[in-house]
């Protein structure tokens, strides 16, 4: 803590010293600068921002798909893959699709995303409700949270 120094003098007391002046705050009525080795410095904060990306965890979507007159066994087999990356700690989007006439028995479709998220409840929660989009019906799930 220097206190205010005229900026000539605040560049030779950098030059002296061997480092960079570097401007903290640009406010018109009082700049705030700082003495410091500026490449040292982004070195630094590079290495802290790799850290970071290297401790956090990418959530993926993984999606498991089925029609309308998928079988129980198939929806069990279905249901542990999507409690298997659910584990993993991946979304799964759920999408069942419909095909020609089906799209008359779209409340066939709301009972099954029902026992699919019922199936799945162990391990994960339904993030967004069934909706429709296009000939899909569309539900997401998240993993529970510890």
């Amino acid at each position: 803590m220097v206190g205010i120094v005229p900026i000539e003098q605040a560049r030779k007391a950098a030059d002296l010293a061997g480092l960079d002046l570097v401007l903290i705050a640009n406010n018109p009525d009082n700049p705030v600068c700082k003495v410091m080795d500026y490449g040292k410095y982004l070195f630094e904060q590079a290495k802290r921002e790799k850290e970071a990306r290297k401790n956090q965890k990418v959530i993926e979507t993984k999606e498991v798909g089925m029609k309308l007159t998928t079988e129980d066994h198939d929806l069990n087999v279905k249901t542990k893959n999507a409690c298997r990356f659910l584990k993993d700690g991946n979304r799964v989007k759920v999408i069942v699709k419909f095909r020609g006439r089906e799209m008359a028995y779209q409340n066939q479709g709301y009972a099954v995303m029902e026992k699919f998220a019922s199936l799945c409840a162990e391990f994960g929660q339904v993030d967004k409700p069934a909706k429709i989009e296009g000939r899909n019906m569309v539900m997401f799930l998240a993993p529970k949270k510890n």
